[in-house]
């Protein structure tokens, strides 16, 4: 659950606190401006909720016209796909609309914190071939890392460094 804050563009008016579409929808629509008139445009703050659900709201830029997809996702998607999401729209450039899945995006995630780590993974999953265990100990992973940093970037999603590969 995401506590939101709408505030509004009007200044002779107050916003308000809400945690679901239906609250949003209702307080806007009892809401009117000194004169009277109702209020349409604000500003949509994230304030409480879950450290994932934050940075998804930062990085899709949420506001009016994404606020109903918002909600859907928090509740749907697995925190995975909101990684996905983060990291693709926030990070790699590519676009977020109403009708955005996960898996629209050429993103790869490894769940290691620095780019040696990353290398180590690769060695001993053997994508630099079979390396006979007398070599091991001479392998600089420190190299490897650096090369890997030409195509693999480093972020923090939700407190926790990724490693990630914009496809």
């Amino acid at each position: 659950m995401a506590q939101l804050y709408a505030q509004p563009y009007d200044i002779s008016t107050t916003g308000f606190y809400f945690e679901t579409e239906e609250e949003y929808k209702k307080s806007v629509n009892a809401l009117r401006n000194e004169y009277g008139d109702p209020v349409e445009e604000f500003e949509i703050q994230f304030i409480d909720g879950d450290a994932i659900d934050c940075d998804l709201a930062n990085a899709i830029g949420l506001n009016q016209a994404n606020l109903a997809r918002f909600f859907e996702i928090i509740d749907e998607w697995e925190e995975w796909e909101k990684q996905q999401v983060i990291l693709a729209v926030g990070e790699c450039g590519y676009q977020f609309d109403n009708g955005t899945a996960p898996d629209d995006f050429d993103v790869d995630i490894y769940g290691v914190t620095s780019m040696r780590e990353l290398a180590e993974q690769f060695v001993e999953e053997g994508l630099f071939g079979d390396i006979p265990e007398r070599l091991q100990f001479y392998i600089d992973y420190d190299a490897i890392a650096r090369d890997l940093a030409v195509d693999y970037s480093e972020a923090v999603v939700a407190n926790s460094r990724v490693i990630y590969r914009c496809g």
